[in-house]
């Protein structure tokens, strides 16, 4: 719980073994600097356990479809979903183990767009990261206006959700089963108009998988100062000479 907000939980895609850094990068951030309780998730420990969940939530072909690390990502947001809906949370914040934030003031930023949120039509993601480098043109943007509705997502990396878009994903997994990570998945829901997608401008995270400072889990991108630089130059271009044209 975020004092002042409805934010029920906070959540971790995590994974079980492997990621210890991560996880003390993240308890220091978010608990020792900002005071926040959160729960890091992930798959089973058990593998017939494991097999049970893609069975019941993914295709029969998921396996040659995604790669092992994307299918096991994707999964853990499910399980999310169902975690979110059993704790009756109204809204909730759902990171990946590789979130860093963009400057200072996250709360007080997070507090901004939960005013916006509480205006919206029950059913949606918003979301917070800048992963991809995409954001609203100039054109739409508004002075005091930090919510702008999207026709697909920015990755997965950090968002916030609520509970109604939570029981109306795992809804349509009961008749249309996943075959894609969890970004792909998220923008065939958004296109299937299942859910609603909002992205936060200015952005609050990026994914350290994304900027160099990390190595993704799940592909090929490594951490380093040649990642970090081509992470840079292509930021400043989107985010201040594109935009322009869009």
């Amino acid at each position: 719980m975020i004092q002042g907000t409805d934010i029920g939980g906070i959540y971790v895609v995590h994974g079980i073994r492997g990621y210890e850094e991560r996880e003390k990068i993240l308890i220091d951030l978010f608990q020792k600097q900002y005071g926040l309780e959160f729960e890091f998730v992930t798959e089973s420990s058990n593998s017939a356990e494991n097999d049970a969940l893609i069975a019941h939530y993914f295709q029969d072909d998921a396996r040659e479809l995604m790669s092992k690390g994307g299918l096991f990502c994707t999964l853990v947001h499910i399980l999310i979903y169902e975690k979110i809906v059993k704790n009756n949370d109204r809204y909730a914040l759902i990171f990946e183990n590789d979130v860093c934030l963009i400057g200072a003031g996250f709360i007080e930023k997070l507090h901004l767009v939960m005013k916006e949120a509480a205006q919206l039509e029950e059913g949606f993601i918003i979301s917070l990261e800048n992963s991809t480098l995409k954001y609203p043109s100039w054109k739409k943007i508004k002075n005091g206006t930090y919510l702008y509705e999207a026709s697909k997502g920015r990755c997965a990396g950090a968002y916030l959700i609520d509970k109604k878009a939570a029981e109306l994903m795992l809804n349509d997994l009961k008749m249309n089963k996943c075959s894609n990570v969890i970004d792909w998945w998220h923008n065939d829901l958004i296109n299937r108009h299942v859910i609603k997608m909002y992205w936060a401008h200015p952005p609050l995270t990026e994914q350290g998988s994304f900027n160099g400072k990390l190595p993704s889990s799940i592909s090929i991108r490594s951490k380093g100062y040649i990642r970090r630089f081509r992470w840079l130059s292509q930021k400043f271009v989107k985010t201040y000479v594109t935009r322009w044209f869009q």
